[in-house]
């Protein structure tokens, strides 16, 4: 009866509020890239790696299909969605679990396989959401260099100790766009401790035009210790929906199931995005525009002057020369001035680069007008 207690407690009394664990307080909240910019309504939007052409008109019109029905709970189990998902991709749909954007799941396996005392890896211009994913469950990141912005295997095996539980691999990589072959993907699984959980985050693997890739399906249905991540949010063009799905071994799945929400995925997403990944002739207009439009984008960029590294994604990571005054944050305000928004990478460590996403053929020409102004300015 004690927790009963109805006696008024003095303000004195009362000192320092509660803690978070450890680590917490050492992340830096994710700054998404923005949307807005100051004096100009309509602005050229290039700093979240949007398709340029939308969502598929099913996925809409699904979507829409779900307004009379808002005071109903959604399948707790996404039936719709995984189902379709493996069916695009030959899958056992009771592999695949989804969650609110690949952000989510991620976040779900360092909850669930890390501890205070574990460690976890990611590359060194790895997406941000893996340190704070690591942070969050009181682990301890550790950072693998890279070479030439691109992730190394050997860099990533010389990292791994005994408390090593989880490596984050982004294939492609956001921001850089660069990737590694597949061979070496195997060689990095082949190599890591059984222990391990190799996380291949896939994001960007629909772009990809390059015999030597793969997204890391075959490798997760040929292990017990691999788990590969994709988001509805890229190609398919279901970001403000937030949604993703994972594809791990059963023994995985059972765990994230275990301790995701179990209605983490509202209604519409699950319907827009079954009849997204069900588009195919949508998400192939995304590919032929991406393939015209990214190496357009590197080359006129490079016509400038411009250091660009070679990118396999809808974007572009774009370098600045600190000596003559033409900085990454110049050419940003720059850009902004013209109503054209850009993305920042000083939280990635390349504080003076800047991501463009590839959009619209006007959009892109408009982003190549603005820097060349801006260099010869």
């Amino acid at each position: 009866m004690a927790c009963r207690n109805n006696e008024k407690v003095s303000l004195e009394m009362v000192s320092e509020g509660p803690k978070p664990r450890n680590g917490v307080m050492n992340i830096q909240a994710y700054v998404p890239g923005a949307h807005a910019v100051e004096g100009h309504a309509d602005p050229i939007i290039l700093s979240a790696n949007e398709t340029p052409l939308g969502p598929s008109p099913k996925a809409v019109e699904a979507f829409q299909a779900l307004a009379g029905k808002l005071s109903r709970y959604p399948d707790g189990a996404m039936t719709l969605l995984r189902n379709a998902s493996a069916q695009v991709y030959g899958l056992n749909p009771d592999n695949i679990v989804c969650g609110s954007g690949s952000d989510e799941l991620l976040s779900l396996l360092a909850q669930s396989y890390l501890s205070v005392g574990d460690e976890a890896i990611y590359t060194e211009h790895g997406f941000l959401v893996y340190r704070i994913a690591i942070l969050a469950s009181g682990a301890t990141p550790v950072v693998a260099p890279e070479e030439n912005m691109t992730a190394s295997v050997d860099a990533i095996l010389g990292c791994v100790t005994d408390k090593t539980k989880i490596v984050f691999l982004a294939n492609p990589n956001n921001p850089t766009g660069t990737y590694i072959p597949f061979d070496e993907v195997r060689r990095l699984r082949q190599e890591l401790p059984d222990h391990v959980l190799l996380v291949l985050d896939a994001a960007y693997a629909e772009y990809v035009r390059r015999n030597d890739y793969e997204s890391g399906l075959e490798l997760v249905a040929t292990t017990n210790n691999t788990v590969m991540t994709r988001t509805f949010s890229k190609i398919y063009g279901l970001a403000a929906l937030r949604l993703g799905w994972v594809y791990c071994p059963q023994d995985v799945a059972a765990v994230l199931n275990r301790v995701r929400g179990p209605f983490n995925v509202n209604a519409a997403a699950i319907a827009a995005g079954a009849a997204a990944i069900a588009d195919a002739e949508h998400v192939e207009r995304a590919r032929v525009h991406n393939d015209e439009w990214l190496p357009w984008l590197t080359s006129e960029l490079r016509g400038l002057g411009l250091d660009v590294t070679d990118s396999v994604g809808n974007f572009v990571l774009i370098h600045f020369d600190k000596t003559d005054g033409k900085t990454a944050s110049a050419a940003d305000a720059y850009l902004k001035s013209r109503g054209i928004i850009a993305r920042g990478t000083g939280g990635y460590g390349l504080g003076n680069s800047l991501r463009v996403t590839v959009g619209t053929g006007t959009e892109n020409q408009a982003v190549v007008a603005a820097l060349k102004d801006f260099l010869t300015g």
